[in-house]
């Protein structure tokens, strides 16, 4: 939650408020533009940010917020690519004094030119870190490589170092693993938020930030704030991780006593690869410890808004149907300009975590389909042509080409059959008779591994 003064809590829970908007947009050229309540078209405006994703909380994400809003202006739209788009919100006190509250700092991605209004679309300085990366080679603590992102992409960290490195897994030291998927600076501050237990959002400032979820509540929504809500009769909590080692290929496992809750999959994190057993261990106990302070009753509701609350804040509701003896946390909120707003905490039931998810059903589909594929004779054809000649040596043997096949453990010999092949062209400095006895012959040898040997004669 951004800092107010409690003279701006209570004025914001108040049957009335007095407030307004305001904006700036500075183009790349330097020319500032400033706008106002009469500049914003009533009703366009919104603010969207969110720390997951639309059904489950997630870990070590990296979302951007998105801003949009159309105005009553003559700028020319050709000179707002990549502008910066600045909003505040304003609040009178009971004493007559006035709180700003800054919204955010946001870059245009699309400038539309309406009969007499500009309608804008723009995002933070998260896509920022959409740039390749190629710094596989690094090896540093988790501020390293958040430093290293920071500064190829332009964009200021909001985190010390003493603040990162006091974090359980913050003072480890991290290396990338050969075999990955990352591409961008992006999906590296991915996999960091992972080991650090958190996510990464863009504060208000424009300052990438790490945060964490949390179990004390930031402020209370009473029912006569509330325009709408619903809540689930379940508590989404995290008792159990899993993740992926690439090099033994096996899905380690590592949960609390007792193990009843929702299990995060981490995937395949390329920086915890490396490591002693119980290097890998403790990393992941130290995640564990992170996730399992989440115990959070999913809801959305609409209510009359408080401008300073941020994804991850943590909520206790009253009245109504909400039990005030819970707490909840915002994983998505959508702020109108001079509307409500709309708040929103996902998360899976625990009760249903043995049951198979769509994903599961799906890959149990697809084994079902590669065993029945054996069963009915599907039939794979590999070719290779060699790149170059091989001279065959009188009276001597020349390997040729080597193919290897497999066996997938589980099927049966008799499911497996393999078929070769083979054209020769040959060009011989002296005349051959094939498969004749006591004649020169060209001997053509197809050995399997591990079965019994095969020959064909020619």
């Amino acid at each position: 939650m951004y800092p107010v003064s409690d003279g701006f809590l209570r004025a914001v829970k108040s049957n009335t408020r007095k407030y307004y908007w305001t904006g700036t947009i500075v183009t790349r050229g330097g020319m500032t533009y400033e706008f106002g309540a009469k500049e914003i078209v009533k009703g366009s405006g919104y603010i969207s940010r969110q720390c997951c994703g639309s059904t489950e909380i997630e870990l070590g994400t990296v979302y951007a917020a998105e801003m949009g809003i159309t105005l009553l202006s003559d700028i020319d739209r050709y000179t707002l690519e990549d502008a910066q788009v600045t909003l505040v919100f304003h609040l009178v006190l009971a004493d007559g004094s006035v709180e700003d509250v800054p919204m955010g700092v946001f870059e245009v991605s699309e400038a539309n030119r309406l009969a007499k209004c500009l309608e804008l679309k723009a995002y933070d300085f998260m896509l920022r870190f959409d740039k390749s990366f190629n710094g596989f080679e690094t090896v540093g603590t988790a501020y390293d490589f958040i430093a290293l992102c920071c500064k190829r992409c332009k964009v200021e960290f909001a985190n010390k170092r003493a603040e990162i490195d006091a974090m359980p897994n913050g003072g480890v030291t991290l290396s990338v693993y050969t075999e990955n998927d990352i591409e961008t600076c992006r999906d590296v501050l991915f996999y960091v938020a992972q080991v650090l237990g958190g996510f990464f959002i863009i504060n208000r400032e424009g300052k990438l930030e790490l945060r964490k979820y949390g179990k004390d509540p930031v402020m209370k929504v009473e029912q006569r704030h509330r325009f709408s809500s619903s809540f689930s009769d379940f508590i989404t909590r995290y008792t159990a991780v899993s993740s992926t080692n690439k090099q033994t290929q096996i899905a380690e496992y590592y949960a609390l006593d007792p193990d009843n809750g929702l299990t995060m999959n981490l995937g395949v994190n390329p920086l915890l690869q490396f490591g002693l057993k119980e290097t890998r261990e403790m990393l992941f106990r130290n995640i564990l410890a992170d996730l399992s302070v989440i115990r959070y009753v999913p809801f959305d509701s609409d209510t009359i808004g408080n401008p300073a609350l941020d994804p991850g804040d943590v909520l206790t509701f009253a009245g109504g149907q909400a039990d005030e003896g819970w707490i909840t946390c915002i994983t998505s909120i959508r702020q109108k300009i001079g509307g409500k707003q709309s708040l929103k905490c996902v998360g899976k039931n625990p009760r249903l975590a043995q049951a198979k998810s769509r994903n599961d059903k799906n890959i149990s589909g697809l084994l079902n389909q590669i065993e029945d594929n054996a069963k009915t004779g599907k039939i794979g054809i590999h070719t290779f042509t060699n790149v170059c000649r091989c001279i065959i040596p009188l009276r001597r043997s020349l390997p040729i080409i080597r193919i290897h096949s497999m066996c997938i453990s589980g099927w049966s010999m008799a499911a497996v059959r393999l078929m070769w092949e083979t054209a020769l062209l040959l060009s011989a400095d002296r005349q051959w008779r094939l498969g004749k006895p006591g004649t020169e012959s060209l001997r053509w040898r197809i050995i399997p591994r591990d079965l019994p040997l095969a020959e064909d004669w020619m």
